[in-house]
């Protein structure tokens, strides 16, 4: 497997997760639609790091997430709005076997033995440790977000002029 040492999430982005290196370092093991590695950094390096390349923070992604959805625990974050790059997490965000996902990478979701089978686009398979209703949760939230974010940056602007206004300006001239 490749070892990295920077990476910028990207529509290809399926999900990461923690992973240890042989010397006890905190690495990401990142999958995206046609290639799996590691990079040398942790998973909230991965994301801060991402959300920086388009001039933003961690902080402020999760501030505006929980402005727009409200204050619901582990909020997903939008991490390019050109991109609709939105991540949600598995488990809270702080947590070492938290799973980072790409909502837009997910076809189809099943429930077996209180846990969720994730199908990819690209017919790649995860199984998550989080019963199905839960997960689907997470997943409507995330897609919520990007709806809610894009919506805003295409909302168009609208003027409206007090036509009683205008005639009092127009009738000085």
């Amino acid at each position: 497997m490749f070892i990295e040492n920077d990476y910028i999430i990207t529509p290809q982005f399926q999900y990461m997760m923690a992973y240890y290196d042989r010397n006890g370092k905190l690495c990401t093991h990142i999958t995206e639609t046609t290639r799996t590695f590691i990079v040398d950094k942790s998973p909230l390096e991965v994301i801060n790091d991402s959300i920086r390349a388009i001039g933003f923070d961690l902080r402020g992604a999760l501030e505006t997430s929980k402005w727009l959805l409200g204050n619901i625990h582990m909020c997903p974050i939008m991490i390019n709005p050109i991109h609709r790059i939105v991540l949600f997490p598995t488990r809270s965000y702080k947590h070492e076997e938290t799973i980072w996902l790409n909502p837009h990478q997910i076809k189809r979701t099943t429930g077996f033995n209180r846990k969720t089978i994730i199908l990819f686009n690209n017919d790649s398979t995860l199984t998550v440790p989080i019963k199905l209703s839960s997960f689907n949760t997470k997943l409507q939230n995330a897609e919520q977000l990007e709806k809610i974010t894009i919506g805003i940056a295409t909302r168009p602007f609208t003027v409206v002029l007090d036509p009683e206004k205008r005639r009092k300006i127009t009738d000085k001239q």
